[in-house]
């Protein structure tokens, strides 16, 4: 069994004790809370891991895109949400392909979209699940609440071979409890029961009301009306979750393991650079730091070439020489482990499995 230290850098690193502590806190909450929780795969990647949230009670899977959804049939979910409207020929004959497999629902917002995965479906004679996708906040995707969701719903009941399940909304607009979000948060907790009030009156009565995520994953229980969570990030946590006050330093269960190759001059290099950690900036938009060197609160990664990683020892709290090992709490894990074939899973010092990042590069 090799331990961390024989891994060539830079490594992705997960401890597993780490990841399993906040995938069974999840679990517990949502069960407590009476919420689906259907896990979106986008951070990790990994059909093992999806089989873990399955296997700790998750309903199903959320992806992004058909071609991750093709990848995570391997975890065994009974049910994958594709959270991204399927435009275009290739993407709906790998939807048609999916829907044969498992249940599939997408959320989308336009009646155009929904006509076009209805053709496909009829013909295919299989059926997709629909959710409608709001706009409560974020201004990304998602009609507005009222009259336009009204009848894009209308419009998907109309529609041969899709089953209308129910609204999404994502708001990813709230990243923090500070004073702005909080009265964002108020506002959903609003919106979310008069968006629902205004469909009942229409005796439109949706089986899932899907939201969340990993900055709000705690607070999911107080927005009345959601029955249904799509945390990603809370599988590892990254810096920015540190930031947003959803979790602690000791609940980041990922880290990249690098190497000094330069020292000189109030500086140094390791060698992991923008082809190793995502270019994501922190979401406090305080210092500009691409992530955050463990026991080294003074060290300062405020720039990256492909290959280098730039550190500021100004105020550094150590000493550093070529071959020394860091640690580097990275700013966005998500995009992160899209740059690594594979990591490493290890319990203290030891390494004791690795996964391949299965859905890295998955784009359509």
């Amino acid at each position: 069994m090799s331990r961390i230290q024989d891994l060539d850098t830079p490594a992705l690193v997960i401890d597993v004790e780490t990841m399993e502590r906040n995938l069974a806190r999840a679990a517990a909450y949502a069960q407590r809370h009476g919420l689906r929780l259907r896990p979106h795969t986008k951070t990790h990647k990994i059909p093992a891991l999806g089989r873990r949230q399955i296997e700790l009670g998750a309903a199903g899977l959320t992806v992004a895109k058909t071609t991750e959804g093709e990848v995570m049939l391997a975890s065994g979910t009974p049910d994958l949400l594709i959270a991204y409207p399927v435009v275009g020929a290739a993407k709906l004959a790998r939807l048609i392909e999916l829907a044969r497999r498992v249940q599939v629902t997408v959320a989308l917002d336009d009646a155009r979209v929904a006509a076009l995965i209805s053709g496909a479906a009829a013909r295919a004679g299989v059926e997709i699940g629909i959710l409608a996708e709001a706009d409560l906040g974020l201004l990304r995707v998602g009609v507005t609440p009222g009259p336009a969701l009204l009848d894009l719903v209308k419009n998907v009941l109309a529609l041969p071979a899709l089953r209308w399940r129910g609204v999404a909304f994502y708001p990813g607009h709230i990243k923090d409890h500070a004073a702005e979000s909080l009265g964002a948060l108020e506002r959903l907790r609003h919106a979310v029961p008069a968006m629902l009030d205004a469909l009942k009156k229409e005796g439109l009565d949706p089986e899932i009301v899907s939201g969340g995520s990993t900055p709000l994953l705690w607070d999911s229980h107080t927005i009345a009306g959601v029955n249904e969570i799509r945390p990603g990030t809370y599988i590892f946590n990254d810096r920015n979750t540190v930031l947003s006050g959803a979790c602690g330093r000791a609940d980041c269960a990922a880290t990249v393991v690098c190497t000094v190759v330069s020292a000189q001059d109030g500086r140094m290099m390791i060698d992991g650079g923008s082809k190793t950690f995502s270019s994501d900036r922190a979401s406090d938009g305080g210092d500009v730091l691409y992530g955050a060197i463990d026991g080294d609160a003074g060290a300062r990664f405020h720039k990256m070439n492909e290959e280098h990683g730039y550190i500021d020892l100004a105020r550094a709290e150590r000493n550093y020489r070529p071959g020394d090992r860091v640690r580097v709490l990275m700013n966005h894990v998500c995009t992160a482990m899209n740059l690594h074939e594979q990591v490493w899973a290890v319990r203290g010092e030891e390494v004791v499995a690795s996964w391949k990042v299965e859905a890295r590069g998955k784009l359509q």
